[in-house]
């Protein structure tokens, strides 16, 4: 087994022990999985707070770097993107939006162009190795707040610059490091605007795990963002 393979059970198994043993959470239905570093929620919660106050027990794991989850909520499934997915989505339970057709693309969009979805109508959204193909990725990054719902998650991951894989791909517009989140977050007079759930990077790929922010919500706080970011 492989010293990555390694860390995953360990994370894994931390993350479990947590669930069962937490004296802040009740007895909740979830599985929990590592793969990469980044574990995978599944199961149910009766409400929308249980699932945040499980992401931010598991965020604060040493070693995480990004949590994902297809958690229902009071017995709704969530609905998720995969966007610019190509022929694989994140989960087969995602809806892949693409420009062209492949057997994962479930909806045909020039991303460039905006979201074919209706305001505050999904749960999650993937940005899985898309946004650095992008010249300008804000104004989608604007159509995601804008489709997400209000406890809704951004996932983003993109080749951290300092790895050769931010070069090595021709098509690659722009360079990501964790602290371009900490842009993203701080925007000056940007509306909208987001809070940071989670941000991390490994020796190859930042991720970033951000929800949106209510136009009257405040700021997130300098201890908030010190967590994450120089």
């Amino acid at each position: 087994m492989s010293r990555a393979e390694l860390v995953d059970q360990d994370l894994a198994r931390a993350a479990a022990e947590l669930l069962r043993h937490d004296a802040r959470l009740p007895d909740l239905d979830l599985c929990v999985r590592s793969r990469g570093r980044v574990l995978h929620l599944t199961g149910h919660v009766d409400s929308a707070d249980q699932l945040a106050s499980v992401r931010e027990l598991l965020g604060r794991l040493a070693g995480v770097l990004a949590v994902w989850d297809w958690v229902r909520v009071g017995g709704r499934p969530p609905v998720v993107l995969d966007l610019g997915c190509g022929a694989t989505t994140q989960s087969p339970e995602n809806i892949g939006v693409d420009q062209r057709r492949t057997d994962a693309v479930s909806v045909l969009a020039d991303l460039r162009g905006g979201l074919p979805f209706a305001d505050a109508s999904v749960d999650r959204i993937f940005t899985v190795h898309l946004l650095e193909h992008l010249m300008d990725f804000l104004p989608l990054v604007d159509e995601c707040h804008r489709v997400l719902r209000p406890d809704g998650i951004l996932h983003i991951l993109s080749p951290w610059w300092q790895h050769v894989n931010a070069v090595a791909d021709p098509t690659h517009l722009r360079l990501f490091d964790v602290q371009t989140v900490k842009g993203i977050c701080q925007r000056a007079g940007a509306d909208p605007r987001w809070y940071p759930l989670h941000a991390a990077r490994d020796e190859a790929t930042v991720f970033a795990d951000l929800t949106p922010l209510a136009p009257t919500a405040p700021a997130p706080g300098a201890t908030r963002m010190a967590r994450f970011f120089d």
